[in-house]
């Protein structure tokens, strides 16, 4: 072979080997990267929510009777004192006449018992004062020696015996006094409700609206009928049924803030109470769940939240943990790992220094659905690799794409 062709096959060799070695090069891993920065970092706790009214008024009736028609409607406002219901007497006509003429004589019975007990009291009184003179003239006679002191101690007993049936017929005439109240009241009550209109009026506790109205045709109602429910709308809480390990890391007055309530934009509100007492609930996957309810006032203003109701779902998100200026990673960029630099049970993120991957032990002040909060281990301004594979470890290549 000749010089050339030496030259030709040496070249043809080189070249085959340089393609074999660059085919069987490793490649660079591909990631996605974000980078570290400074911002504000909020822990919340999500969950649903239910609005309801603060306080609740239910009108029931006073008293059996007939209940008119109700005219108002579910959403009719009404002010404070109005009339939302009336009552008619159930009784007949006839009925109510012979009911009024036994109170009548009802009283009169009671105004004789008194006029009885009148002239019980002035014989009683009659009688003491005989028993007293007769004490006194049998106390002179035993102080002259004519009388024995038996007959002086039964005058003495039988003064005390006139005095004490005068104190039980002065007691008989208040109670008799009281009957006579009490008749009058009854016929005063019968006669109202005999008279020509004998309507009772049902007024609103409240100003609000008309959340339910149980009894809307006429008819005749027993005593304590739910007739409507009442509440004042401006007047929401809203409600929301947490775990009690999440409800533990509340406190009164945790900001809050309700998002998926059908308007638009974001309402705040503050957390009022944690419940003290919890309760099982089973999930949508049967497991027994402790929870505990919270209730949240809304913080913005009024007209913002005019269109909600009793009843209505919302989402909440209670903020435990609010930081401001703090680093940040994507929550996804760190991990746990067993052991080594990070320590047992540590966290750990991958760091891009120099187109290659760099395992870096960070220590965490809280994280959230969406970021990390990185008190120790990254600077900002660290390109951070973010949902890391199996193919990435420390040292390896990596070319970059950012989220």
């Amino acid at each position: 072979m000749t010089r050339k062709g030496w030259l030709v096959t040496g070249a043809v060799v080189a070249a085959a080997a340089l393609l074999l070695a660059w085919a069987f090069a490793p490649r660079p891993v591909e990631v996605e990267v974000a980078v570290a920065t400074i911002g504000r970092f909020e822990a919340t706790i999500d969950e649903d929510g239910k609005t309801r009214l603060r306080d609740r008024y239910v009108v029931s009736a006073p008293l059996a009777g007939r209940l008119e028609r109700i005219q108002l409607r579910e959403g009719d406002a009404v002010a404070a004192g109005a009339v939302v219901a009336t009552l008619t007497p159930a009784l007949s006509p006839l009925l109510d006449e012979r009911t009024l003429r036994a109170q009548r004589a009802r009283v009169e019975v009671t105004q004789a018992v008194v006029k009885r007990v009148d002239a019980r009291i002035e014989r009683a009184r009659v009688a003491l004062q005989q028993a007293r003179n007769d004490l006194q003239r049998t106390e002179q006679l035993a102080r002259q020696g004519f009388v024995s002191p038996n007959r002086l101690e039964s005058e003495q007993l039988a003064a005390v015996a006139a005095q004490k049936e005068l104190d039980t017929a002065l007691e008989e005439r208040r109670v008799a006094v009281h009957e006579v109240e009490q008749a009058r009241a009854a016929l005063s009550a019968v006669g109202a409700g005999a008279s020509a209109d004998g309507v009772f009026t049902l007024r609103s506790p409240v100003a609000g609206r008309v959340l339910r109205v149980l009894q809307t045709s006429e008819t005749v109602v027993a005593l304590g009928t739910p007739l409507l429910e009442l509440g004042d709308t401006a007047q929401l809480e809203i409600v929301a049924e947490l775990l009690t390990t999440d409800a533990l890391k509340l406190a009164p007055g945790s900001p809050v803030i309700v998002e998926r309530w059908g308007g638009p934009g974001t309402l705040l509100g503050r957390v009022r109470l944690v419940e003290p007492a919890a309760f099982t609930k089973i999930s949508a996957l049967g497991v027994e769940e402790q929870r505990v309810r919270v209730l949240i006032d809304l913080t913005s203003p009024a007209q913002r939240w005019a269109a909600l109701g009793d009843g209505y779902r919302v989402g909440v998100r209670i903020v435990t943990v609010a930081r401001e200026g703090v680093l940040m990673v994507p929550v996804s960029a760190v991990f746990p790992v067993p052991g080594g630099d990070a320590g047992p049970g540590g966290m750990a993120a991958f760091v891009v220094r120099d187109g290659r991957a760099r395992q870096v032990p960070v220590q965490l002040g809280g994280r959230n659905g969406s970021a990390a909060w990185v008190t120790q281990g990254l600077a900002a301004g660290d390109t951070v690799i973010v949902y890391p594979g199996t193919a990435v470890v420390d040292g390896v290549r990596v070319r970059e794409r950012r989220v």
